[in-house]
């Protein structure tokens, strides 16, 4: 049995729990504030019930949301109509949390990750390739990104016993995702909903969409091999110096008392656990009849098995369960982060200033170049990136829109441009849950992570512009 050390595997510092709670509260206050300042509306409905998104109605009666009601937004928020994606997703997180808490202390971490990185020890450079492209391909392909943060644990060890760092881990995993569900191919979340919605076949110029997507693997790897050599040469440089040196520590003091062929049935067991778990991933997001329950159907699989792995693997369920509890304890702070993000939706839907703004934003294209039309409506998305995470609402918002506007683009072109300005907004908005909470459970300050990801950012909006000239030049 592995020794217990006492700490959690998620564990957010008081620094950083206050510094990224005070942020979002800041922008709960802004949303409040903002629904007395801009005018209340709404859109219209079809006969059959259905909402028209090219029908905008004013709605002057309408001035603000009631305080008390902005003030309990994080809670109320639970109530709404998005109310049980939110517990759904709270829910995923305590329990993966707690299932990992479990695999760590009774060895499954230390075992999996010794068998790997002593066949990948000398070939680093080729398992942050392979691994990035890996996860850039779930994000394109399937969609997939708050269901990651399963990977993270994993990743950020592997890359610690490589001799890299926990942030290495994060981008390979968590920031390649994002990138890849920027660079969609058939994600179901951006490409083939945004394109049902507006009419178009998905399939369409798709060899366009595989050139972006090689293109960003290209600059996100650049990015990773920059970061990777510089801690090399000097680890002190690593953003996650004192927490991997923490996890090293625990790792060096551990008694874990476990025979060779011990640590090789743990090994087993928990491979069997954890490619169970991805199968299952990918046939629920293939699957169009499972995809809505990807996310409960995770919760009951990390459950069950999270804790029967377990204890096959410690041979003592008393401290299987109290490993469990020491796992759920330690995430429950990240559920404050999703209350409060979520919480600035639920300001402007309640205030009703969402239809206002769009409406408004969107009327900026009337008449306009063919490639300013495209910047303003990529902007527009950025925007309402901010407030709004989920990219089925967006999708059913912005292309509904757009299906019945006249702009000049082709709808290939205006699904490549949601889908840019969807993605990476999911890696460097501090309104998104997974976001703050993957850096957290590496314990780096969220404007640490601007400041580090700046360039490249700043690249890639560089890029993806070049992309739209280039696309909208050759007929995309």
């Amino acid at each position: 049995m592995k020794k217990d050390n006492g700490k959690a595997l998620i564990n957010i510092s008081k620094k950083t729990f206050i510094q990224v709670a005070a942020l979002l509260l800041a922008l709960v206050a802004l949303s409040v504030v903002l629904t007395y300042v801009i005018p209340g509306g709404q859109f219209g409905t079809t006969e059959n019930g259905k909402v028209d998104y090219s029908q905008y109605i004013r709605r002057d009666d309408i001035k603000g949301i009631n305080v008390l009601k902005g003030v309990f937004s994080p809670v109320l928020v639970f109530f709404s109509s998005n109310g049980l994606s939110l517990i759904m997703l709270s829910l995923f997180l305590l329990i993966i949390s707690s299932s990992f808490q479990v695999m760590n202390d009774v060895g499954g971490i230390e075992a999996l990750i010794g068998t790997v990185s002593d066949k990948f020890r000398n070939r680093k450079t080729l398992l942050i390739i392979v691994v990035s492209l890996f996860f850039m391909c779930f994000g394109a392909f399937l969609g997939l990104f708050e269901e990651m943060l399963t990977m993270l644990p994993i990743m950020t060890m592997l890359c610690i016993a490589i001799g890299y760092d926990s942030f290495t881990g994060f981008l390979i995993s968590i920031v390649a995702c994002g990138f890849g569900f920027a660079s969609a191919i058939t994600n179901p979340f951006t490409v083939l909903l945004a394109s049902e919605i507006i009419e178009v076949n998905p399939m369409h110029h798709v060899y366009y969409r595989f050139i972006v997507f090689f293109v960003m693997y290209a600059l996100l790897i650049g990015f990773i091999l920059l970061y990777t050599r510089k801690i090399t040469k000097d680890p002190l440089k690593s953003l996650t110096y004192e927490h991997d040196e923490r996890i090293k520590a625990a790792k060096n003091e551990a008694e874990t008392g476990q025979r060779s062929n011990n640590k090789k049935r743990v090994a087993i067991v928990y491979s069997v656990f954890l490619l169970a778990a991805l199968a299952l991933i990918i046939i629920c997001s293939s699957l169009s009849a499972l995809r809505d329950y990807t996310v409960p159907v995770l919760i009951a699989y990390f459950l069950i098995f999270g804790i029967s792995a377990g204890i096959i693997c410690g041979n003592n369920p008393k401290f299987v369960f109290k490993s469990f509890l020491k796992g759920l304890v330690g995430a429950m702070p990240t559920l404050v982060f999703i209350a409060l993000a979520a919480a600035v939706k639920y300001v402007f839907d309640e205030g009703a200033i969402m239809p206002t703004i769009v409406w408004q934003i969107n009327n900026l294209t009337a008449g306009k170049n063919i490639f300013v039309v495209a910047l303003v409506i990529y902007l527009i998305i950025l925007l309402l990136e901010f407030f709004i995470s989920s990219s089925t609402a967006k999708a059913i918002l912005v292309m509904g829109i757009l299906a019945a506007a006249s702009v000049g683009l082709s709808k290939s072109m205006l699904v490549l441009i949601y889908t840019f300005a969807d993605g990476y907004t999911n890696v460097i908005f501090p309104t998104s849950p997974v976001l703050l909470i993957s850096l957290s459970m590496i314990e780096v300050d969220y404007f640490k992570w601007v400041k580090k990801s700046l360039p490249l950012f700043a690249v890639n909006v560089i890029v993806v512009l070049a992309l739209i000239a280039l696309g909208i030049i050759i007929g995309y």
